[in-house]
């Protein structure tokens, strides 16, 4: 199982918008020059989280982006939710999933899927982009000294 690069370059640019934002909004150019995303990518990405409330876009010339709510309260989980839907290995074991097959109210592979859906939900719920930033920070600090 890999995660899909929209929700790789999802956390990708909420990170680097995190790390550069201030009062004034971040520039898309800058954020997929930064990253090596396409502009066009880092838009539809950011669509998909300013319907979730994870940002906000400002039009016009000083325009750009700003984070929807302070970083410590935006998970890796809610990113990847914005961009891909429910986190789960199949769909048998999603909250509002359909049973797939007809098998799967008594099929024991179900129930570990489930438990592997759910340690991973926990585990992208219990990592926030303040998280991320400031491990960045550590790293950069580290090797520059």
């Amino acid at each position: 199982m890999k995660l899909s690069t929209r929700s790789r370059y999802a956390v990708r640019a909420m990170l680097d918008l995190a790390l550069h934002e201030s009062e004034e909004p971040v520039p898309r150019a800058d954020i997929a020059r930064r990253q090596g995303i396409s502009a066009d990518y880092i838009a539809h990405l950011f669509r998909q989280l300013e319907q979730a409330g994870l940002v906000r876009s400002r039009k016009g010339p000083a325009g750009g982006y700003l984070l929807g709510k302070d970083p410590a309260r935006i998970t890796v989980g809610e990113i990847i939710r914005a961009v891909e839907g429910p986190v789960a290995l199949v769909s048998c074991v999603e909250k509002n999933g359909h049973l797939a097959c007809a098998r799967a109210e008594d099929c024991v592979a179900r129930q570990l899927w489930r438990k592997v859906s759910l340690t991973l939900a926990e585990t992208l719920n219990g990592v926030t982009l303040q998280d991320l930033c400031t491990q960045t920070r550590e790293r950069q600090e580290e090797r520059h000294g």
